[in-house]
């Protein structure tokens, strides 16, 4: 097929058309047709030729030329031309210039035609990608309507009019079935450039698919006068939100619900019966929790906010609904106000606090030689440790009901002679298991603990830095460490091994190597 065959200006109208089509730049694809049209015409003279083309934007003229550029020494005979050679052809070249030498149309066989083509149909398809990928970068976090194209394998690829997307099989509710021709609502995920091309990926199952559903349903929420805090599902079941109203005269629950539950029964048509609790959110996170275990009734809450853990107690006949089917209440208000809760009956908190009297009531009968009264009254009194007795100021002491300052001084004097006495034991087995002194100057780090890691082999400062969290905290059960603290210890540890860095630096290599070398041996 020779280019001079083409009616110029058809060239022109199919890259418009094409354009229009597939929506994307026109200059986009004239561009692709130069492209073919070079690659065509190094198919004729030669790959190693640089052999350009330009088409007339308004006229459709094809213009063949091949470029070679002058250079001081030619290395490359091919495309590259001397300056003493090109003055001659025009005086007015330069080192580094590019000397241009029109070509005759080329006649395209049949083997050039498809060539062309196929080079035309990538770039047409590389820029509609990218044109996809720009128009759906920042549309992730949307709530966007499709088609179903074709389901393979339980996953559903999505017409989005102007794009396609993907939902896959673990992103659909359970017992969720499309089939093509199906409309469906889904959330934009995820929208990530591969070699294959740009993928947008949808959910269903999305916390936030159901915050969106809510704008939509929910003026109030669109206009921000009510906020969705957060969300917490368990897809296809149920889900709990939190909302906060920012207008106190507008009940957010109420507004949620709509009347007689029109907006509520909308979202939860859209996710195929998905039960959905409202509940009011709060700053204070024992009332929080409380309204997130709802419908079940809370007796008492007990906050432990070191460990980010919650105890919730709740009535014997309520454990049930409390924690729900397979956990499924206690899970969800766990997702939604971020705290790890622990559910007692009356009966078991009732029992424990019993076992926790006991025994520190046996400690203290057991340390301070008092009797069973005396002690019941330290522990009812708050007092968990002999510790504790021995360093409250004695006037506390004294205005214990049914102590005088007598009895106050009695007992601080015998808890602060049972307390020198275990420092002894411990600094006495401390000698028998060989701990070194170095480990007891590790922050946050007692004397007790210090024990309990060398009956682990744990003996020196380097042992201790050497210790991943999980080790410590396996040492040291009674201590109550969490992840954070331990680790906090363990990097105390290790401070001097940067210090000797440091130290190392400054004196000279072989040096600082022998010093190093001489306190781990040490």
């Amino acid at each position: 097929m020779d280019t001079a065959s083409i009616p110029k200006l058809e060239l022109i109208q199919v890259a418009d058309v094409v354009a229009r089509e597939k929506g994307i730049e026109r200059e986009e694809v004239i561009e692709a047709m130069e492209q073919a049209i070079q690659k065509a015409g190094r198919s004729k003279y030669g790959p190693d030729h640089d052999i350009r083309a330009v088409i007339d934007r308004r006229t459709g003229e094809i213009w063949l030329k091949r470029c070679t550029t002058v250079v001081e020494e030619v290395e490359d005979e091919i495309t590259e031309i001397s300056l003493e050679q090109a003055k001659k052809l025009d005086p007015t070249l330069e080192v580094g210039s590019v000397m241009e030498e029109p070509l005759p149309p080329i006649d395209f066989g049949r083997i050039a035609a498809q060539t062309a083509k196929q080079v035309i149909v990538q770039k047409v398809r590389d820029a509609e990608r990218q044109r996809q990928y720009q128009e759906f970068k920042d549309r992730a976090g949307e709530v966007i309507n499709g088609v179903v194209k074709r389901v393979e394998y339980g996953n559903v690829t999505v017409d989005l009019s102007r794009a396609e997307a993907v939902l896959r099989r673990d992103r659909l509710l359970p017992r969720e079935t499309f089939r093509q021709g199906d409309r469906i609502r889904a959330y934009i995920e995820d929208v990530r450039e591969e070699p294959r091309g740009p993928q947008i990926f949808l959910s269903r199952t999305h916390p936030e698919f159901m915050k969106e559903l809510f704008k939509q349903e929910v003026p109030e929420v669109y206009d921000g006068i009510i906020e969705i805090k957060s969300v917490a599902r368990d897809p296809g079941s149920r889900a709990k939100i939190a909302v906060i109203s920012y207008d106190s005269s507008i009940d957010p629950v109420g507004a949620c619900v709509g009347m007689r539950g029109s907006r509520v029964q909308a979202v939860v048509g859209e996710l195929q019966g998905e039960k959905i609790d409202i509940i009011p959110w709060s700053e204070d996170p024992a009332t929080f929790v409380v309204n997130a275990l709802a419908p079940a009734e809370v007796s008492k809450v007990v906050l432990d906010e070191d460990a980010g853990r919650i105890e919730v107690v709740v009535p014997d006949e309520q454990l049930s609904l409390a924690i729900g089917r397979r956990g499924q209440n206690v899970r969800l208000a766990s997702m939604l106000t971020g705290w790890d809760i622990d559910i007692l009956t009356e009966q078991e908190e009732s029992d424990r606090r019993k076992e926790e009297f006991r025994v520190r009531s046996e400690i203290f009968i057991d340390q301070l030689d008092i009797d069973d009264v005396i002690a019941g009254l330290l522990v009812a009194e708050g007092f968990a440790s002999v510790e504790e007795i021995a360093y409250t100021p004695l006037e506390d002491l004294g205005a214990i009901e049914g102590f005088d300052e007598a009895i106050g001084e009695e007992l601080q004097n015998r808890a602060l002679a049972a307390v020198e006495a275990e420092q002894e034991r411990l600094e006495s087995r401390r000698q028998e298991l060989g701990i070194q002194d170095d480990l007891l100057t590790a922050e946050g780090l007692t004397l007790q603990m210090a024990v309990a890691l060398g009956e682990n082999g744990v003996k020196t400062l380097d042992d201790l830095a050497d210790l991943a969290s999980d080790e410590l905290r396996e040492y040291l059960p009674t201590a109550g460490l969490d992840e954070d603290q331990a680790n906090a210890i363990i990097m105390a540890a290790r401070a001097h091994w940067f210090a000797d860095d440091e130290s190392g630096e400054g004196a000279g290599g072989e040096e600082a190597d022998d010093g190093a070398g001489t306190e781990t041996a040490g």
